[in-house]
């Protein structure tokens, strides 16, 4: 409530901690075969925290140290740490159990790349074993998960809604031919020529969401048991929110073939391939964003020394610029 004479009233009130840094090795005693994962993790909180905003009340605020220490002793006791969607779930489902006060936890989970070195026939071959405890990273692109879970005002104390977001972000591509870009507006400010074959690369940002999902809150002691009451088998073999790492490769599985292959038009007529691909092949994805900057390769003049390097076809030696770019986004969705 504002105070007398106040002009502003507080309309929403969030805060909570950035860049908690994480990373879990989870050793296997029989086989010796270690597993790692390296996340950059965000927690952000929502609930009855406005006195500390009005009034200097403290007292309701849960220290950005400690949504810290949490993360970081929920990396060491949860079964689902590997898993960036579900432990993601675990993380904010534990905050809502843990503080009564709060309403909404929101966790954002970024995950880097690590890969099994190979061993025995050699990392080319397809004979190649992974090694049991050597890893290295395999991309610059990074996998991310971003869960945003509500507690359920008329269901006791411990029922809740939570929405998923999945997807992944600077997957740098670029083809050398296979794209063109032709008959587009033509008027007194277009300086740009058509060009049917092109170098096309961009840094690929991909988002889908999930249709929401009932979630049961932690009632045990420590509020830590998020079990099979909330990862429920999905019939037909369809994948869903729990099943977010088999979605999460298998979009970027198609973001690249759709991207090598397409005999491109536009940049815009590629993304839309390859948010239909993402739908058709991942039942439980409501939606699909793409946002890809357009990287442009600028074939050198070479004219001053009687050489073509600008047609399309003999164009061989570019000069890479980084700005101005294009940005192209769309986001396509199920009907």
């Amino acid at each position: 409530m504002a105070a007398t004479g106040e002009l502003g009233v507080l309309a929403t009130a969030r805060y909570g901690k950035d860049k908690v840094r994480v990373f879990r090795v989870v050793r296997d005693p029989e086989s010796k075969v270690h597993d790692v994962v390296e996340y950059n993790v965000t927690v952000l909180v929502e609930g009855a925290i406005e006195t500390s905003y009005t009034q200097s009340d403290n007292s309701v605020i849960v220290a950005t140290d400690s949504m810290k220490n949490i993360t970081n002793y929920l990396a060491k006791v949860s079964p689902h740490v590997l898993d960036p969607a579900r432990f993601a779930l675990h993380l904010a489902a534990h905050l809502l159990a843990r503080y009564a006060h709060l309403d909404k936890a929101w966790v954002t989970v970024e995950q880097l790349r690590w890969a099994r070195i190979g061993t025995g026939a050699g990392p080319a071959s397809s004979d190649a074993v992974g090694h049991k405890h050597a890893f290295w990273r395999d991309g610059a692109d990074k996998r991310f998960v971003d869960v945003e879970v509500t507690r359920k005002s008329d269901d006791g104390n411990d029922g809740a809604v939570a929405r998923v977001a999945g997807g992944l972000k600077d997957l740098l591509v670029l083809k050398s031919t296979g794209s063109a870009f032709e008959n587009f507006v033509r008027d007194e400010y277009t300086t740009l020529g058509e060009v049917n074959d092109r170098i096309f690369s961009t840094s690929v940002d991909l988002r889908y969401t999930y249709e929401e999902v009932d979630l049961r809150l932690p009632r045990d002691e420590k509020r830590l048991d998020f079990g099979e009451q909330n990862l429920n088998e999905n019939e037909g073999g369809q994948l869903y929110t729990w099943e977010d790492a088999k979605v999460g490769a298998l979009a970027r599985e198609i973001t690249l073939d759709v991207f090598a292959n397409d005999e491109s038009a536009s940049v815009q007529a590629t993304l839309y391939k390859m948010g239909q691909r993402v739908l058709a092949e991942n039942a439980g994805v409501k939606t699909v964003e793409y946002t890809l900057p357009n990287k442009h390769y600028i074939a050198v003049d070479m004219k001053y020394i009687g050489m073509d390097n600008t047609t399309p076809k003999k164009a061989e030696v570019f000069t890479p610029v980084d700005a101005p770019s294009g940005l192209i986004s769309a986001t396509i969705s199920r009907r």
